[in-house]
């Protein structure tokens, strides 16, 4: 048995620094705390998928298309959807699924480099619009309408944005540790 497989769950991340991940301040301005948590979960996708490379393609189990990958290509969109369309007001269609396609984040994730490093840089993107996005606006308040919400406020998508990471990195737990028995909080 690795010395991984032997870790406790909530070890092994830490071991490698994950803990700097919630070393913000639990108390202070609204705005810089749900950013400070949502940045948090974002680190922790990234910090699952560490190390990774075509093995980010890797299925959950059969006939599931669940994958880190896709989960980095499902949350560029949701980071792109939240942020650019809603509360931007862009003209911004996702970039892994569509109408015609609207599991292509999942089903388009294959253990291609090209198609990695592709989602990675599209996360990054969208993480970097959502980040600058939110640090410009003038407070927590300022609205987007949202087909399936109505009107959303910038605080709400925050809260949204959080409780999305929070449950897809749950799945990204179980995912790494089925391909390489790494097991974190």
């Amino acid at each position: 048995m690795s010395d991984i497989a032997r870790s406790r769950r909530a070890e092994f991340f830490a071991a490698d620094g994950g803990g700097s991940r919630f070393a913000f301040p639990a108390v202070g301005d609204e705005r810089r705390m749900l950013l400070d948590v949502l940045g948090s979960q974002r680190a922790t996708l990234e910090l699952k998928c560490a190390g990774l490379g075509e093995e980010l393609a890797l299925r959950a189990a059969e006939p599931s298309t669940l994958s880190l990958l896709g989960l980095v290509r499902h949350l560029a969109d949701v980071e792109r959807r939240w942020f650019r369309q809603v509360l931007a007001g862009h003209d911004a269609p996702p970039r892994f699924s569509s109408a015609d396609d609207p599991d292509g984040d999942f089903d388009g994730a294959v253990p291609d480099p090209g198609v990695i490093a592709a989602a990675w840089d599209a996360w990054r993107d969208e993480v970097a619009f959502a980040d600058a996005f939110a640090a410009a606006a003038p407070h927590l308040d300022v609205e987007g309408r949202d087909a399936w919400r109505g009107t959303v406020s910038l605080r709400w998508v925050l809260i949204h944005m959080i409780e999305e990471y929070a449950q897809h990195n749950g799945h990204a737990d179980l995912l790494r540790e089925r391909i390489d028995g790494a097991r974190g909080k």
